[in-house]
This record gives structure tokens, sequence and C-alpha cells, in this order.
């Protein structure tokens, strides 16, 4: 399964085209990619546009979802926060924390097109999609 990150979502609703926009287009149909309650609630907040945000929450509940924070991934998050800030690595939003902590308690691979995910993914063996 893939989770796809805001980050990505965001740039590919604003037509932003980069790598990873590109990457997710063409996995569109193709792909298991998974949308869960924390990337469903930063997207779906950012659209002025009544219409766009009917259009976008209705793709993305097309998507299989999970719940992605509980106790369980809550604690683990934390863990994984002070395991990287003992080795000298701040994440700047602890989101991103838990989204890395999802995916990697769940074995899924992550899209982003954001560098706080760079030392989850270096120290704590987060998955992510290498585009070249």
């Amino acid at each position: 399964m893939i989770v796809v990150d805001s980050s990505v979502w965001i740039d590919y609703f604003n037509g932003n085209i980069n790598k990873q926009t590109d990457w997710l287009n063409n996995a569109l149909g193709t792909e298991p990619i998974i949308i869960g309650d924390i990337i469903l609630a930063e997207v779906l907040q950012g659209f002025q546009s009544d219409k766009d945000f009917k259009i976008a929450k209705k793709l993305l509940l097309e998507f299989q979802y999970m719940d992605m924070v509980g106790q369980d991934i809550a604690l683990k998050s934390v863990d994984n926060y002070r395991a990287l800030r003992q080795r000298g690595v701040t994440v700047r939003k602890t989101i991103d924390v838990m989204i890395g902590t999802f995916c990697i308690h769940h074995k899924f691979t992550l899209l982003h097109n954001d560098k706080d995910f760079e030392p989850i993914e270096k120290h704590l063996k987060l998955k992510t999609i290498k585009i070249i």
C-alpha cells in the first residue's frame, strides 16, 4: 500500500507539476493508494472554493481509508520523535512523525515532497517512493 502525503496531494490539486505529482498521476488507478484521517484533514482544509472542495473530497474518499492515529501510533510516534532527538534531529511537524510512524508500523510506502520525512527515512527505516 502507498500512502500519499498531503505535500503531494496539495501540489496535485493546485496543478503544481513535479516528480511526485507526475508519479501520483501515473499511479492513479494502477497502484494501491490509501488515505488516512490526518492527510484527509490537511488536504481538504486548504480549499477555498466549495466546488473544488467537493470534487477533491469525492476523489479522496474513493481510496481505501484507515484511521492513522490512535493510542498505539501516538505512543510509537513519541518514541520515534525522541529517538530522532537523541540523534540530534528535530522534525519540525509532529504530524509528519505520526504519518511516518503509521507507515513504518503498517509497512506502507510513503510518497512525499517534504524534507521532514528524510530523517525518518534515514534513521527509522521509513520506506518511500524513490523518484529519479
